[in-house]
């Protein structure tokens, strides 16, 4: 799921640099840190696994100039903390061990990722893929033993550069304490990052700072409604911090000195499962509605692709397998035949010509280069290149009626202008496609005249009659000269004594027997042409167009990512099950 989290992730940041729309540039954006949120609580997650012995960790955030790398001093009994009354001072996560050593916190670096670990004297305000981690130099009586992290704000106008390591930073965190003062605590960015978090379940004290005394009761009671309008969970407890002229710093009340320990008390590691899943579930839908919208497009383009394929299909029955004067393949099926049998004056020279019934490997190849005329001349061919044109011009009629219809106007416009670039090679294939076809087809010819020539054996009266009408010879002339090249597929077809042959064959007592064989091999070209030209040739080249197409402005996931990912989320897994 984390691999899936990241690659989605990625893929919006990619997508999110080459938008224009401003409202699709906030959402996305917003998407892209409930991501970062959702990747760093999963391996906030994993690291409980690899390392449960972890220390307690505690997050201070709020909004700039709260007061929190003050409070986190006051915490700590220490000075560690940068300070400035300057906005924006801290832009790096910075955690402070009170109580526990730098070897308790090792993995730290695993769960920050590409984040690295500097000293704190390393940090520099132009790089913020960082963060560091330092010993407190007392044990505070303020703080159980912990992490304390100090974060950068997440409301100013630089934030978003550094706002990555204040999501990792709180998705780290057993306690969150949020630290606003009396100018900030109204501020929306606050409370849309604090309901952002609620699914996290994390116990949770607000620090109301820079009081004045006497201010506090009024204050509070507006930062409850605040909260009750942001999240449903109960108010938590607010401690007031009136500031102290002399000391620079927030006073730490006496009377709360054992709160955080009270709230260590509350942290349940063993409901950190359930909420990890709790909070894909929350988000999943919307984060995946840009990547189904492209999966829903593709599935229309193949549905295009397939009525195109039927409607050509369509029409190469109409105008050549059911045509009465287009229709030549059972034609050459008899003409073989007459090269099959005992016919007086040409038997010497049709002995050379005659097949046997199967066909090994070794005579395919003498197969192609006699019959190279008849697919150069066949009407079949020809009619066949003409659908595939027809069928590449209707598309990309469809294709521009999309681009001016559809929301996803853009990938229909890169599809028909790859098509358009494409096309005089996708046209090119299928012609060496259908020669191909055409001159291996002739093996089936071949077969349904052996057949035909059977059955006439098992019928001595009927072949006898054949051998001796002087017709059958004209006609058997005709074959001949049809292979030699000096007449076209067309020529035979019209010849009267092909006809008057045909009628032979059609009033005879093997009658039935020829029109089955006629319908079976007309099914079976038909089958051969679907599959090898229009499903395997054409439309497969054409299924294959999207894949041109910019991969920087969509997501590129495919069906079969997403369903792994979606079957990782209907596992079960610590007795619960999603979806």
């Amino acid at each position: 799921m984390l691999e899936f989290i990241q690659l989605l992730k990625q893929r919006y940041q990619t997508v999110l640099s080459q938008l224009g729309n401003e409202s699709n540039k906030t959402l996305y954006q917003e998407r892209i840190n409930q991501l970062v949120l959702a990747e760093a609580f999963v391996r906030k997650g994993q690291l409980m696994v690899t390392a449960p012995e972890q220390p307690l960790h505690i997050a201070v955030v709020g909004p700039t100039q709260a007061g929190k790398s003050s409070l986190v001093n006051v915490l700590l009994n220490s000075s560690i903390a940068g300070v400035s009354p300057l906005a924006g001072y801290t832009v790096h996560p910075q955690g402070f061990c009170n109580g526990v050593t730098m070897t308790d916190c090792s993995d730290l670096q695993r769960y920050f990722g590409r984040f690295q670990q500097l000293h704190r004297s390393e940090l520099t305000k132009d790089r913020h893929d960082c963060f560091s981690l330092s010993e407190n130099t007392v044990i505070s009586g303020n703080l159980p033993h912990c992490v304390l992290w100090d974060t950068p704000d997440f409301d100013s106008i630089d934030s978003a550069t550094y706002r990555e390591g204040v999501i990792r930073t709180i998705a780290l965190a057993d306690i969150v304490i949020l630290v606003v003062s009396k100018e900030k605590y109204a501020d929306q960015s606050v409370w849309d990052i604090m309901s952002s978090i609620e699914i996290l379940h994390q116990p949770t004290l607000i620090c109301l700072n820079k009081l004045v005394e006497g201010s506090e009761s009024l204050l509070i009671h507006s930062l409850q409604e605040k909260w009750q309008l942001a999240r449903q969970d109960a108010f938590p407890e607010v401690v007031p911090l009136y500031y102290q002229k002399q000391a620079g710093l927030p006073l730490w009340p006496e009377s709360r000195k054992n709160l955080l320990n009270q709230l260590a008390a509350k942290v349940n590691s063993a409901k950190h499962a359930r909420n990890e899943q709790k909070l894909l579930q929350q988000h999943w839908q919307s984060w995946l509605e840009p990547v189904i919208a492209e999966h829903q497009v593709l599935n229309d383009w193949h549905d295009l692709l397939d009525t195109a394929v039927k409607q050509a299909l369509e029409s190469y029955q109409r105008d050549y397998l059911n045509h009465p004067h287009h229709y030549e393949t059972f034609q050459r099926a008899l003409a073989e035949l007459l090269r099959l049998l005992e016919i007086p004056g040409l038997a010497t020279v049709l002995a050379g010509t005659r097949q046997v019934l199967t066909w090994p490997v070794r005579q395919v190849m003498k197969l192609g280069r006699k019959n190279l005329h008849l697919t150069d001349s066949s009407h079949e061919v020809a009619l066949l290149n003409q659908i595939a044109e027809h069928t590449l011009i209707q598309l990309a009629d469809k294709l521009w009626d999309k681009s001016e219809q559809s929301l996803k106007n853009r990938w229909w416009k890169e599809v028909g202008t790859t098509l358009r670039k494409q096309r005089p090679d996708i046209l090119q294939d299928f012609n060496q496609a259908a020669k191909m076809y055409h001159a291996d087809f002739q093996q089936d010819v071949e077969r349904a005249a052996h057949r035909m020539h059977e059955k006439l054996q098992e019928q001595p009266m009927v072949l006898n009659s054949l051998r001796a009408t002087r017709v059958t010879t004209d006609a058997a002339a005709l074959v001949l000269a049809l292979h030699a090249g000096g007449i076209g597929v067309h020529d035979l077809l019209v010849a009267p004594a092909m006809l008057t042959i045909t009628s032979l064959l059609a009033e005879s007592a093997i009658g039935t027997y020829i029109h089955r064989i006629e319908a079976d091999l007309k099914q079976h070209q038909f089958n051969t042409v679907k599959q090898t030209l229009f499903v395997h040739s054409l439309r497969k080249k054409l299924a294959q167009l999207p894949e041109s197409v910019s991969y920087i402005n969509y997501f590129n996931i495919s069906s079969e990512q997403l369903q792994a990912a979606e079957l990782q989320l209907k596992e079960k897994r610590h007795g619960l099950r999603l979806l």
